[in-house]
């Protein structure tokens, strides 16, 4: 797949070549060097205009200058770091929710551990402008899911976005921030300090190419692969007119489960969550009322990675009895065994066992029941 990278990157590249536009041409032609040995005549006969055509030929031909010098800065910023990594549709590790959707970007740009991608997120959004019980709010219900082993996925905007990754941060959990720009920045500049500590504990991703810099068309494109990635999306302050209220939205398109926290009738900051709740958005109060909400969801989330469930005996030899995952195994019993008595058997924080229960329970290795987790 690296010999065609630089074809996929090139053709993500020409203007008004778009996620539709692109899955066409990438069923058509599963091999995408084959794609870019057709002429300008051929090109056109499918669609591509004489400039568009013109700039595929010259790619190919060495020709296109500007065209070869933005998959060489993709290509470079791919080499500086091994944090940094790009996931195209073919990619067994693209994250599978997020493939599903109608409008889902052939490639996805990652710096830090892309492998979250796939894990259970829910996606916290608000409004900029909010208030200090706004932030206090998104901060603490983001720490609850981090210790229920969700990941927390925002857009690293002011704000109440800034408060989820943070709390997710705090409560020793994940967190994933989907930008509207190229990775070779962070924006807005008072979150770059954030973004950073992002990338340490866990991920930025942008559909954007390396240089491409923020505009106001690109962030509805960034909500749809906030909602996108997760299984539910949370939205804290939204005035009536907000981007959270976009997400929402395309939450809504894409099946997923929408939440709002309601507020004060006269707080132009809840008018947005309540007219959510009024179209059918889940009044929550409490962080365990998303998770409990949530939870039956991992079931469809197993089926989209297409984990088999295999015989506990044979499935425990992939862990490593070292591993979180394999002390853990090894305190579990067919009894349900509470969190809390899993801590004392295992020396584990809450957060690190949360966390790989959801991924056991995704692999069918065990099952939550009342009163705790056991094994199947």
């Amino acid at each position: 797949m690296l010999e065609e990278l630089p074809y996929w990157l090139a053709l993500w590249r020409v203007p008004g070549v778009g996620p539709s536009h692109f899955r066409l041409i990438a069923d058509r032609y599963p091999c995408m060097m084959s794609f870019f040995d057709q002429s300008s005549s051929e090109l056109e006969k499918i669609g591509f205009s004489q400039r568009q055509s013109q700039m595929i030929s010259g790619f190919q031909r060495g020709t296109e200058r500007k065209l070869l010098a933005g998959v060489t800065a993709d290509l470079d910023w791919l080499e500086q770091s091994e944090d940094h990594q790009i996931l195209t549709w073919a990619d067994d590790n693209f994250p599978p929710l997020l493939r599903e959707i109608q409008g889902s970007p052939p490639l996805l740009f990652v710096r830090g551990d892309a492998g979250l991608l796939s894990l259970p997120q829910i996606a916290i959004v608000g409004s900029r402008h909010s208030s200090r019980q706004g932030r206090k709010l998104a901060q603490d219900f983001a720490a609850s899911f981090s210790s229920s082993g969700f990941v927390t996925t925002s857009g690293l905007a002011l704000g109440i976005d800034a408060a989820a990754h943070s709390g997710a941060i705090l409560g020793g959990g994940k967190t994933i921030g989907v930008l509207a720009h190229g990775l070779d920045d962070i924006y807005p500049a008072r979150n770059r300090a954030l973004g950073l500590d992002v990338v340490e504990h866990g991920a930025l991703v942008s559909e954007f190419p390396i240089g491409v810099s923020p505009r106001a068309e690109f962030f509805p494109r960034r909500n749809r692969i906030i909602s996108g990635l997760s299984l539910g999306v949370l939205v804290v302050e939204a005035a009536l007119k907000s981007g959270s209220l976009i997400t929402a939205h395309e939450a809504v398109d894409q099946g997923r489960e929408v939440f709002a926290i309601p507020g004060s009738i006269n707080d132009p900051l809840a008018k947005g969550c309540h007219a959510l709740i009024r179209n059918g958005a889940r009044l929550v109060e409490t962080a365990q009322q998303v998770v409990d909400e949530l939870m039956p969801l991992l079931g469809f989330l197993q089926q989209q990675l297409s984990v088999p469930s295999a015989e506990p005996d044979s499935s425990l030899e992939q862990y490593d009895g070292a591993s979180v995952e394999g002390r853990l195994l090894a305190a579990l019993e067919y009894d349900p065994t509470p969190i809390d008595q899993l801590v004392g058997l295992t020396g584990l924080c809450v957060a690190d066992i949360s966390s790989a229960l959801v991924m056991l329970e995704i692999d069918g290795i065990v099952q939550q029941q009342q009163g705790g987790y056991c094994r199947i």
